[in-house]
């Protein structure tokens, strides 16, 4: 019997020294070597090392001979818990191979994001798909629009297409600051869009600035995004379970697909060939809606109300900068709707009813927020993400 491959740590550099990992990332995707658990450089997580098993044998059902485990993405979801997703090499290949596709030809790829993540690390993996040399963007105390600009440069010198990949923050900011790093971006023949909600108005915003948006949708469980501007990929399937307004929770299937958890153990959303992703959205001429995540629906006063929904409707209002909409228990209503708004003007936010009665006009009553809690930034996780578990921390008083 084979001896079993090991699960081995990949600390990843931040900025500009992360394609310093390309040759053990193509030696995981040959399977020439063991499976790579990428981690941060600048402070691994101890915890994530020993859930995961981190330096001990993968377990029967976590690896094949014929299609090798390349990559154990580390992922907490929305519980919290360590998770590791394993992503077999040709599901990595097969979700490069097709946003090529998708995009118009390989091309070089700019990274702006950890690539401890998996929409980080797949920025690397289609540029050794692609053939082509990435370039990366000092993150070094944050991610700033000169310095994106000063990394686009390099990039954009070579002759071919061009792509980037962003989360709603960063973008944000490169619109919001404009000059070279805008300038950059225009230049990109695709901005892939993801990591969190794309609020309508920043993608008429970013098209009115002349950036190629794509947004994006997907999870670690898919090898990343795999459906593009709600349209799947090559040989991705969607299914919705829908009720009779039309949503219901969005199932994935495809080449893309994970193989499941390492060490997984109770019940799992991998099942005959598709992944239950816990989201809720509904299907329209073949595209996909994503309506966020089951379990952060809101149930006040007896009525279901989607926190993206409302998010979307306050996102249009000229003084908000940046939302996100959470349910907090409340003795009244079982639960009350919270908006914690990031405002353009910090000396000047934004009405509070102006804000409730743009949503109650367009959602109706239940959605309308019973409490506005202005911030100075929003917490995330993971690349770019709302930390809700934190903020309901912070705001369920």
């Amino acid at each position: 019997m084979p001896t079993a491959r090991e699960l081995r740590p990949l600390p990843v550099p931040p900025g500009e020294r992360a394609p310093t990992v390309l040759p053990a990332l193509r030696r995981a995707l040959d399977g020439d070597g063991p499976a790579l658990l990428p981690v941060d450089a600048a402070g691994p997580d101890d915890d994530v090392l020993r859930a995961l098993g981190a330096g001990t044998p993968l377990e029967p059902g976590e690896d094949d001979p014929a299609d090798p485990t390349a990559l154990v993405i580390a992922t907490s979801g929305s519980t919290g818990t360590p998770k590791g997703v394993l992503l077999p090499a040709a599901a990595l290949r097969a979700s490069a191979t097709a946003t090529h596709r998708h995009l118009g030809g390989p091309g070089r790829w700019l990274l702006a994001m950890p690539a401890h993540h998996v929409a980080g690390i797949q920025v690397l993996v289609r540029s050794l798909v692609a053939g082509t040399d990435p370039v990366a963007v000092d993150t070094a105390g944050g991610f700033r629009p000169d310095r994106f600009a000063a990394a686009a440069e390099r990039c954009l010198a070579d002759p071919g297409r061009h792509y980037t990949a962003l989360v709603p923050t960063q973008l944000r900011r490169l619109l919001d600051d404009g000059g070279a790093g805008l300038a950059a971006l225009r230049a990109f023949d695709a901005v892939l869009l993801g990591g969190a909600a794309t609020p309508p108005a920043l993608r008429e915003r970013a098209a009115a600035a002349g950036v190629r948006v794509v947004t994006t949708y997907g999870m670690s469980e898919t090898a990343g995004g795999c459906v593009y501007d709600g349209t799947p990929l090559d040989g991705v399937r969607v299914h919705v379970e829908a009720a009779a307004d039309g949503s219901g929770p969005v199932a994935l299937s495809g080449p893309t697909l994970a193989r499941g958890y390492r060490r997984g153990s109770g019940a799992s959303p991998f099942r005959d060939g598709w992944f239950r992703t816990g989201d809720l959205g509904r299907l329209a001429d073949g595209r996909l809606e994503v309506l966020g995540r089951a379990d952060d629906v809101i149930i006040t006063g007896g009525v279901n109300v989607a926190p993206v929904l409302v998010e979307r409707i306050l996102a249009e209002h000229p003084g908000v900068r940046e939302v996100c909409v959470l349910g907090v228990d409340d003795p009244e209503w079982g639960q009350a709707v919270v908006a914690a708004v990031v405002p353009a003007d910090p000396a000047a936010p934004p009405p509070v009813a102006e804000l409730r009665a743009a949503v109650r006009d367009r959602a109706g009553a239940a959605g309308a927020p019973k409490r506005v809690e202005f911030l100075a930034e929003l917490p995330l996780r993971g690349p770019g993400k709302p930390d809700r578990r934190a903020l309901r921390a912070t705001l369920g008083r």
